[in-house]
């Protein structure tokens, strides 16, 4: 399980208001899918809301501690049902060349292909 710092959760928490849970976790508990979904999906995400369909706040403590430390993730916070996870991106440079590829600008890019659509 990764630690965070009170700065750092703070920055996490407040880029997780606009985010939707992307996985749902329902009466049944943390099925190996379940796990796996969500592993997918911090690997595309980084931060994740996870919905946990259970009404003891006991287990869901329990299913955030076991998600932290199998996936090996930060717990960033639980409020209510929701779960707040993030994990550091594995490769930082694919992720800085995936950010370098995206065009600057996107008046130019509008432009290019309003011009290809009139010839």
């Amino acid at each position: 399980m990764l630690n965070l710092s009170s700065d750092e959760r703070r920055a996490l928490r407040a880029r997780t208001h606009s985010l939707h849970p992307v996985v749902s976790i329902s009466h049944r508990g943390l099925s190996e899918s379940v796990v796996k979904e969500i592993n997918v999906s911090l690997a595309s995400h980084g931060l994740i809301k996870i919905r946990v369909y259970h009404d003891d706040r006991e287990v869901r403590e329990q299913f955030l501690s076991i998600l932290c430390d199998q996936l090996d993730a930060a717990p960033v916070q639980h409020i209510g049902k929701l779960l707040v996870i993030w994990r550091p991106p594995a490769d930082k440079s694919a992720q800085a060349t995936r950010a370098r590829s995206r065009p600057i600008d996107q008046r130019s890019r509008k432009r290019s292909l309003q011009e290809g659509s009139q010839r």
